[in-house]
C-alpha cells in the first residue's frame, strides 16, 4: 500500500523523530523520499514553499496517526482526498494496477495518495494498526499494514536495530535489557 507507505515516510521525516534534525531540509531530500517509494515529482520545480506545504501535509498525517478516533479518522482520510485533483483508474494487461492522474500541486497530491492509504487500511485492518514507534528513544509513529499487523518500530532498520543491539549488549553484561 503505497498510500500507507508515504504516510510514514512523510512521518518519519519530522524533527520530532529526529531529535530536532529536520529531514525534508530541501526538495532534494523530498524527490529522495518520493523515488524510494516509486512516486515522482518529475516535470516539477520544488520551490521552498511546496516544500513547505508537505511538510505542513505531515503534520496532518500525524494528527490522524497518532490517535484519531475511527470516526475522526475517516473524516480526517476522506478531507486529504478530497485535497487531490485527480482521476483514480484500473488498468490492466498482465497484472492490474491502479493509475492516478492528479492535477494539482504536488502536496494536494501526496494529500490524495496519502488519504487513499489510509481510508484503505481504515476500512480493511482498522484503527489500531496506527502506532506509536516501539522503541524507548523514539518519537515516531507510523501505519502497519503488514500482512501480519505485528510491526512494532517506525523505521525497524533504526528502531528496531537499536533495541536489538541494547538487547544483545545487556544480555552480554548479564544484565536485564532496559
Amino acid at each position: 500500500m503505497v498510500g500507507a507507505e508515504l504516510v510514514t515516510a512523510l512521518i518519519g521525516t519530522a524533527p520530532r523523530v529526529w531529535h530536532g534534525v529536520e529531514k525534508l531540509a530541501g526538495p532534494e531530500d523530498l524527490d529522495a523520499l518520493l523515488a524510494g517509494l516509486a512516486l515522482s515529482s518529475e516535470g516539477r520545480v520544488l520551490d521552498p514553499a511546496q516544500l513547505e506545504a508537505v511538510r505542513q501535509l505531515r503534520s496532518e498525517l500525524r494528527t490522524i496517526v497518532d490517535g484519531a478516533e475511527e470516526g475522526e479518522a475517516i473524516r480526517l482520510a476522506s478531507a486529504l482526498t478530497a485535497r487531490a485533483r485527480a482521476s483514480l483508474t484500473l488498468t490492466g494487461e498482465e497484472r492490474w494496477r491502479w493509475t492516478y492522474e492528479a492535477t494539482g500541486d504536488l502536496a494536494d497530491e501526496l494529500a490524495g495518495i496519502a488519504g487513499v492509504g489510509l481510508l484503505g487500511v481504515l476500512r480493511t485492518l482498522g484503527v489500531e494498526r496506527f502506532r506509536a514507534c516501539a522503541a524507548p528513544d523514539c518519537e515516531g509513529a507510523f501505519v502497519d499494514a503488514s500482512r501480519s499487523g505485528r510491526r512494532r518500530y517506525c523505521m525497524p532498520d533504526l528502531c528496531g536495530n537499536r533495541v536489538n543491539v541494547a538487547r544483545h549488549r545487556a544480555r552480554r553484561r548479564g544484565a536485564s535489557p532496559s
